[in-house]
């Protein structure tokens, strides 16, 4: 019964799913192959599901997990070659990379961090986040592009100063 849950409702919601893995996904290929995996592995380990709402909520998550995992490996591959290329750098990056941390910490706030996370990592929409700071999406919009700036800003002065 738990399976015909899952199948009906992965049937029903495959769109949403795939918009949703498309958008943390650079190609739309890995988003289906995501897309598949997480059913597959759903249906593998016959989760006790109740309703097509318990299973929809399932796969949903599920999806968005592995879609986000997908994206963190990818990501590392990426990185571990830069690496591997420039390893005369490491030391150089590490230290950048610390500093604009502390950078962000220190002069963006906290909503503009937020914002700045969820949109260039998360990546959700300006309206999504809208919605969920309770804001208008212009004033969201603001919000990002201070951040940007102040980080733009940041950095120049960072490499002016090395200079």
């Amino acid at each position: 019964m738990a399976q015909d849950y899952l199948t009906d409702a992965f049937i029903r919601i495959r769109q949403k799913l795939k918009g949703v893995s498309g958008r943390m996904l650079p190609d739309a290929a890995g988003a289906e192959d995501v897309l598949q995996d997480s059913f597959v592995r759903l249906w593998r380990r016959q989760y006790p599901v109740g309703s097509e709402k318990e299973a929809e909520a399932l796969i949903a998550r599920t999806v968005r997990n592995a879609s986000l995992n997908e994206r963190r490996r990818a990501r590392s591959v990426t990185l571990d070659r830069d690496l591997v290329d420039d390893s005369s750098d490491i030391v150089e990056r590490e230290k950048a990379y610390d500093e604009m941390h502390r950078q962000i910490e220190q002069r963006l706030t906290e909503t503009q961090r937020y914002i700045l996370e969820e949109k260039e990592y998360g990546g959700r929409t300006l309206e999504d986040i809208a919605k969920e700071l309770k804001m208008e999406p212009a004033a969201v919009r603001m919000q990002l592009s201070r951040a940007r700036k102040t980080l733009r800003e940041t950095l120049k002065n960072t490499l002016d100063d090395d200079r």
